[in-house]
């Protein structure tokens, strides 16, 4: 994860980064659930993953994809994103209809996402937008999620 640049320090961002590291987590234990063979096991750790996942994807794309989306030099870039966020879904659907081969795709690609994002797009982020563009990604962004307004929940590791 990208440390080197200071963009963690930026709210919104820190908040995104935070959360990835939370989902390689619990993607991870999705992964291991598929070593043990149990389609229960497998099935709860895809919800898990997928709760951690969704509201974040939710979060980038109403918040700071959206700002970022309306400067033409970020909108293919932006776009191709929101393409990945589509994908890990299609995937997580295939694996939770029993293709549980594809948990090692999933798992890579989810990594390479988060890559992209956070040594990518969230640096130059920070380069490009200025106080007023902030202010309307966090207002746009979702809060919502596990851990949104302090609500407790189990990692089931």
């Amino acid at each position: 994860m990208c440390s080197y640049c200071g963009c963690r320090d930026i709210s919104l961002i820190g908040r995104f980064m935070t959360e990835h590291e939370e989902i390689v987590n619990v993607a991870g234990v999705l992964h291991r659930a598929v070593g043990g063979g149990d389609a229960g096991e497998v099935g709860t750790a895809l919800d898990h993953t997928l709760a951690h996942l969704h509201p974040h994807t939710v979060a980038e794309e109403r918040g700071l994809f959206a700002v970022l989306r309306r400067n033409p030099d970020f909108t293919d870039h932006v776009d191709r994103l929101c393409a990945e966020h589509r994908r890990l879904d299609d995937l997580a659907e295939r694996i939770r209809a029993g293709e549980t081969d594809l948990v090692d795709t999933f798992y890579d690609e989810l990594r390479e996402h988060i890559d992209k994002e956070d040594n990518g797009l969230f640096p130059a982020a920070a380069i490009e937008l200025d106080g007023p563009d902030w202010v309307e990604a966090i207002e746009l962004t979702p809060d919502e999620g596990p851990h949104a307004h302090g609500h407790p929940h189990a990692h089931p590791h």
